[in-house]
């Protein structure tokens, strides 16, 4: 998808197509009337009849029109005026390019109402739009055997009007925004897949395609004879039930000055969770297939890192595996001592993504980095507790916890912080080892980051629990390419100052 941003006159521009919005209650947007003036008065005359609601998913296509230099305009709901936000912004973006993706239409030009928002300056306004665009000309890449419907023809999409002064931070913006997009489609397009197919060794293949690709990548993959070396003993009990070998995979981007600190992504890469021993009701079990976004969002991160070369260093750690019940399975009763000599009482099975992070953010150390945040589908009682519209986010600093809930509210993505205080940590007690995996139901997502906690002291941490973000359910069921979009924006904030 090719993006650039105009100023001056909206009608004057070539393309295809023009899409304006128009609001409820025959209200039209401040594009709209301009282009009602061209056409002379043909919209207020069509709101009139009653053909446009307004509503917002709404949209008509018209052609020929006169005074444009577009044989074709597309009308977008937009909702009611009081109501319109970012949220509804987006919807209308999404609702013009899946409209047009169901025509021959290769180009066309967005002069959609944007909504009154003071973190929406050109740059961010850009870049969002370009980001949603392309989320929404994402197909997703499914293994059915019949004929496939055409790709959308829509190519080029010029986003406007902008000042004349801020067109070099709009065009900068719709840049970063369509490498979001291109790397959140690698996301996607990952943990789409399913665990028979991404498995662990799948997920170290593609991060060694990452190093193929990018001469500032590096990428290893650890053996399970290493990871026992390394003593990861809370990592190994979690695949000993499963026939696919683990792996622990290491990247590193090397993009900012020689020597310093890097800043570390860890992401859960259980690529397939039954429960384990514990084992999960089989209503919807195959949606355990996506507990490895977290791992296929530092593949992304990677990704966008190297396309848009930022200036800062990056370390990605990814334990993976399958969490399978077997003969050789671990046991609820069971203790395991992590690889900084903790040992850990197994009270349920599926708790297993933290477990193998704990070793994961022990490894982190060794970089002495300058923050750590790690990305896992962790808790279902993240879901109960945010629904699918908050990642929660739990940390021991509270600056970088608040610094990314600004990334996710600045990019659409948002976050919402929850407390990590020491009491949660005392629910993890038990007679018969250093710390237990769970600690009940009460403040489960909570007590959960408390136990990833005690492996990152000394470090300045944050943790995303993005249970209730990753993936759609149901008929829509699909990777949704969260929690990139905020990632994206504190990586970019961070190697741009």
């Amino acid at each position: 998808m090719q993006c650039t941003a105009y100023s001056g006159k909206t009608i004057a521009q070539a393309a295809d197509c023009l899409v304006v919005g128009v609001f409820e209650a025959r209200v039209l947007g401040t594009e709209a009337r301009a282009v009602d003036r061209a056409a002379r008065g043909r919209l207020k005359g069509l709101l009139q009849r009653g053909d446009f609601s307004g509503r917002a998913g709404e949209s008509l296509l018209l052609s020929d029109l006169p005074g444009l230099r577009t044989s074709r305009l597309l009308l977008v709901g937009l909702g009611t005026t009081q109501g319109y936000h970012r949220r509804n912004w987006r919807k209308a973006l999404g609702t013009a390019v899946a409209a047009l993706a169901r025509t021959r239409i290769t180009s066309a030009v967005m002069a959609i109402e944007r909504p009154s928002d003071k973190d929406l300056d050109a740059y961010v306004l850009a870049r969002s739009a370009a980001e949603a665009c392309g989320s929404a000309l994402y197909r997703i890449n499914d293994l059915k055997t019949g004929k496939r419907p055409p790709a959308p023809r829509l190519a080029r999409i010029k986003f406007g009007p902008f000042e004349t002064g801020a067109l070099a931070d709009a065009r900068r913006g719709l840049g970063d925004g369509i490498a979001i997009s291109d790397s959140a489609t690698l996301l996607r397009n990952v943990a789409n897949l399913p665990g028979n197919i991404c498995t662990p060794r799948y997920l170290a293949a593609q991060a060694a395609q990452l190093a193929r690709s990018y001469r500032a990548v590096r990428s290893r993959a650890l053996n399970e004879a290493q990871i026992r070396r390394l003593k990861m003993g809370c990592l190994l009990a979690v695949t000993r039930g499963s026939a696919e070998p683990p792996r622990f995979i290491i990247l590193e981007y090397r993009g900012g000055r020689r020597g310093a600190a890097p800043l570390v992504l860890v992401g859960k890469g259980v690529t397939f969770d039954s429960g384990g021993i514990s084992i999960k009701d089989a209503n919807a079990m195959d949606e355990m297939k996506f507990d490895m976004c977290g791992a296929a969002t530092v593949l992304a991160a990677f990704d966008l890192a190297a396309r848009l070369k930022l200036r800062l260093n990056l370390v990605g750690l990814i334990p993976t595996c399958e969490n399978m019940p077997g003969g050789r399975a671990i046991k609820p009763g069971d203790i395991v001592t992590s690889a900084d000599g903790q040992t850990v009482e197994i009270l349920n099975t599926d708790a297993e993504g933290r477990l193998i992070l704990c070793d994961a953010l022990h490894y982190a150390r060794r970089y002495k980095p300058a923050a750590v945040i790690d990305m896992a589908t962790l808790t279902g009682a993240c879901v109960v507790a945010l629904g699918a519209h908050h990642t929660g986010v739990m940390g021991n600093d509270d600056a970088l916890a608040q610094e990314l809930v600004a990334c996710g509210r600045r990019a659409d993505d948002r976050a919402w912080q929850l407390p990590l205080t020491e009491e949660y940590g005392e629910q993890l007690r038990t007679n018969f080892a250093d710390v237990a995996n769970v600690a009940g139901r009460d403040g489960g997502a909570i007590t959960a980051a408390a136990f990833l906690g005690r492996f990152t002291k000394g470090m300045a941490w944050a943790h995303l629990d993005i249970a209730g973000t990753a993936w759609y359910s149901g008929n829509n069921k699909s990777a949704t390419g969260r929690p990139l979009a905020l990632l994206g924006d504190f990586l970019i904030r961070r190697a741009r100052g």
